[in-house]
C-alpha cells in the first residue's frame, strides 16, 4: 500500500446515460482534508481492478475521461467495488476472538450496495443489528500471502456494515440466511488507499445517537493475519472485500431507522432502514 493516502471511488454520474448496464466510473482525490473544496474535486482515473469485468469504466464519454476533474455534484457514490466475493470474520473482537481459531464466513454479493441505499427489512423480520467494521479492499490476486507480504495484496480499506438477522443466525449455522438477504452489506462510501489502519476509531450513529465506540485495535486477528488465513486456501480477487470484525457497540434496527457506521480516517457510511418483501 502507498504511504500517502488517497481516495478511489466507484461513482455515478447523475445525468448518467440508459443503456443495458448502468454507468460507472473510478474517480481519485488525493486531498488531506476530505471536507475542504479540494476533497470535492475529483479526477477520472482507470479501473484499479484491471482484471476484474464487474469493475471496468463505462465507454468514454463527454467530461469523463481518464484525466477530467468532476465535482461532487455531478455523480453520486456507489459501494466502492463489485466484489466476486464478500467475506467477513466470525468471533474476531479482543482476547476470546483471538483464543479461537480464525473463522470466516461468506456473504453473498449480491447483498452488496451502496452509501445511501436502504437496507431493506423482510416484513415480519425479526432482531436485525447492524455492524460497523473496517472493511479490506483486496488490489490483486494473492494466494499463500504471508505476514511479511499480505499488505501487498491490499489496495485499502472501507467501511463495511455487515448487516445480521440474529434469529435467522440462531436457526442456520452456516448464517446464509442471516448475513446475505439483499442489502445487507452497505460499502462506502470510498476506499482509502495508505490508510493507517491500526487504532482506527469504529462506531455506530444509531438515529442520530452515537453508540460505545471501539477501535480497530480491538480486533482478535488482525489484517494481517486475516489475510494470511484466508489466502491459505484460495485466491483472493481484486475487488474482494473483508469484512473484519465489529468491535464497537451495535442495536436493534428498524424500519424508519438510519444507521451511520463511522471508522477514524475513511468517514462515514450512512443508510435509511425501510420495510421489504
Amino acid at each position: 500500500m502507498t504511504a500517502a493516502p488517497y481516495r478511489l471511488a466507484r461513482v455515478r454520474p447523475l445525468d448518467s446515460v440508459a443503456g443495458p448496464l448502468p454507468e460507472q466510473f473510478f474517480v481519485r482525490n488525493d486531498a488531506a482534508d476530505f471536507a475542504s473544496p479540494a476533497g470535492a474535486v475529483w479526477t477520472v482515473v482507470d479501473s484499479p481492478f484491471p482484471t476484474s469485468p464487474a469493475n471496468q469504466n463505462s465507454a468514454a464519454r463527454a467530461g469523463w475521461s481518464p484525466g477530467a476533474t468532476v465535482n461532487e455534484d455531478l455523480f453520486t457514490f456507489l459501494a466502492p467495488c463489485a466484489p466476486a466475493n464478500v467475506f467477513g470474520m466470525a468471533h474476531n473482537t479482543g482476547a476470546p476472538g483471538r483464543a479461537l481459531p480464525p473463522q470466516a464466513f461468506h456473504k453473498a454479493a449480491s447483498s452488496v450496495v451502496g452509501p445511501g441505499d436502504a437496507i431493506k427489512l423482510s416484513r415480519g423480520a425479526g432482531y436485525v443489528d447492524p455492524e460497523a467494521e473496517l472493511t479490506v479492499v483486496v488490489g490483486k490476486p494473492a494466494r499463500n500471502l504471508t505476514l511479511e507480504t499480505a499488505r501487498d495484496a491490499v489496495l485499502g480499506f472501507t467501511i463495511g456494515n455487515d448487516v445480521s438477522d440474529r434469529d435467522a443466525q440462531k436457526s442456520d449455522e452456516l448464517w446464509l440466511s442471516a448475513k446475505s438477504p439483499d442489502t445487507f452489506t452497505p460499502l462506502g462510501p470510498w476506499i482509502v488507499a495508505g490508510l493507517k489502519d491500526r487504532g482506527a476509531p469504529i462506531s455506530i450513529v444509531h438515529n442520530g445517537t452515537e453508540l460505545s465506540p471501539a477501535s480497530s485495535d480491538d480486533l482478535g486477528w488482525g489484517v494481517d493475519e486475516i489475510l494470511v488465513y484466508l489466502s491459505s486456501f484460495m485466491t483472493l480477487q481484486p475487488g474482494d472485500v473483508i469484512l473484519t470484525g465489529a468491535p464497537g457497540e451495535c442495536r436493534r434496527i428498524n424500519p424508519g431507522d438510519t444507521v451511520a457506521c463511522r471508522i477514524g480516517g475513511i468517514g462515514e457510511l450512512a443508510n435509511p432502514v425501510e420495510e421489504g418483501e
